[in-house]
C-alpha cells in the first residue's frame, strides 16, 4: 500500500459517526512510515563522483525498501542532484519537482567534483510533495564545518516533520563547560521537543556519532529503556532498533565500519546511525535494521576498515514506525 494510501485510510478511519456528529477534522490518525538513511562519506570515499555506482546502489535500495522519507549524511551537491534525476527515473517521487532539499554543511570545493569544486551536506527526500525545509546550523565544534539540522514536512502532513543531522565527534569541551558533541545534541533535541510541544510528530534520522549506550545518549532514550546493554535514561525517544533482542537488545545492529570509539556492549563493530521517534507518538510496535554495505562502487579502494569497492564506510539503516499525528 502506498504512503497515500496509507494516510487516506487512516484519516477515514478515525472519523467516527455518532449520532450523525462526524469526529473533528483534526483528530489525530495513526500513519505508518518506512525511513531510511545512510552516511554515504561522498566526498572522501567517491570525491564527489556520480557515476561510480554510489547512486544506483542508493536509488534502488530507497525504491526496494519503499521509503517514506530518506535521509543522507555527507553527500556531495552533484550526487544530490543526480539522485533526484535518478529517483525521478524510477518513479520514486509522487511529485517529481518537489521532493528533495540539500542543506551544505562544508565550503565549496569539499567535494572534487566540478571545475571549482562543491561543498558536501545533509539531504532529505521524501515519496511525497514538501514544503519548504526548515534549517538550523548546530553550535559550532570549532572547526569550518557547519553541521546542520534540515527538517521537511509534506504538503499533505503539515504536522509530520522527518529531519536529519550529522554531530560532530568532538569531545573538546566548550565554553559552557560541555562538549561539542553534548551541545549539538542538546541543540537537535531541543528542536525535537519544540515540534512536540507544537502538537507535531517528528521523526529524526542521521549519524550522531554517539553510541546508543553512551551517557550523551540518555536525555534522548525513553526512561521506560532500562536493560544491560542501556541503561539509565532520562528522556523520550526510542530508536526503531532498540527492541533488536536478536543482536542486542536496547542497542540494535552495528552501522560503521572501523573501530569503535568504546567497545560495544555485545561486542563487534558501532552502531552510530540512528532513527528516533518520540514514544509518547508511537502507536503498537515499531522495527530498524542495517544492511549490508554494497561493494558494487568503483574506484572505491580497500583499507583496513572495509574492502575494495565499498559505497561507503557505514551501512544504510532503515526502520518502519506508526505513528500518530494530529
Amino acid at each position: 500500500m502506498t504512503l497515500a494510501r496509507r494516510i487516506a485510510v487512516a484519516a477515514a478511519s478515525a472519523l467516527l459517526v455518532l449520532g450523525g456528529t462526524t469526529a473533528p477534522a483534526s483528530a489525530a490518525v495513526n500513519t505508518t512510515y518506512n525511513l531510511w538513511t545512510w552516511n554515504v562519506g561522498g566526498a572522501k570515499l567517491h570525491a564527489g563522483r556520480t557515476t561510480d555506482g554510489l547512486i544506483d546502489a542508493a536509488a534502488n535500495s530507497i525504491v526496494n525498501r519503499d521509503a517514506d522519507f530518506a535521509a543522507f549524511n555527507e553527500l556531495c551537491q552533484s550526487q544530490f542532484n543526480a539522485l533526484i534525476t535518478k529517483l525521478r527515473a524510477l518513479g520514486w517521487p509522487a511529485d517529481t519537482t518537489n521532493f528533495a532539499r540539500f542543506t551544505a554543511s562544508s565550503e565549496a570545493g569539499s567535494c572534487a567534483a566540478g571545475s571549482a569544486g562543491e561543498p558536501f551536506g545533509n539531504a532529505v527526500f521524501s515519496k511525497l510533495p514538501l514544503l519548504g525545509a526548515q534549517r538550523w546550523t548546530l553550535p559550532s565544534d570549532g572547526t569550518a564545518e557547519q553541521r546542520s539540522l534540515t527538517c521537511v514536512a509534506p504538503t499533505a502532513q503539515p504536522k509530520v516533520h522527518f529531519c536529519t543531522t550529522h554531530i560532530t565527534t568532538s569531545n573538546v569541551v566548550a565554553a559552557n563547560g560541555k562538549k561539542h558533541n553534548e551541545n549539538q545534541l542538546d541543540y537537535v533535541l531541543d528542536r525535537m521537543e519544540d515540534f512536540n510541544t507544537a502538537g507535531d510528530t517528528a521523526l529524526i534520522a542521521g549519524d550522531f556519532n554517539a553510541q546508543p549506550h553512551y551517557g550523551r545518549l540518555n536525555g534522548w532514550y525513553s526512561s521506560t529503556l532500562n536493560v544491560a546493554n542501556n541503561s539509565g535514561n532520562t528522556g523520550a525517544y526510542r530508536e526503531l532498533d532498540d527492541n533488536d533482542s536478536g543482536n542486542c537488545l536496547g542497542y540494535g545492529e552495528w552501522t560503521a565500519t572501523g573501530t569503535p570509539g568504546s567497545t560495544p556492549p555485545c561486542g563487534g563493530l558501532a552502531k552510530i546511525d540512528l532513527i528516533f521517534a518520540r514514544q509518547s507518538r508511537i502507536v503498537g510496535g515499531y522495527s530498524g535494521d542495517s544492511l549490508s554495505i554494497s561493494t558494487a562502487c568503483t574506484g572505491v579502494a580497500a583499507t583496513d576498515d572495509y574492502p575494495a569497492g565499498s559505497c561507503s564506510d557505514h551501512r544504510i539503516t532503515i526502520g518502519t514506525v506508526t505513528v500518530s499525528v494530529g
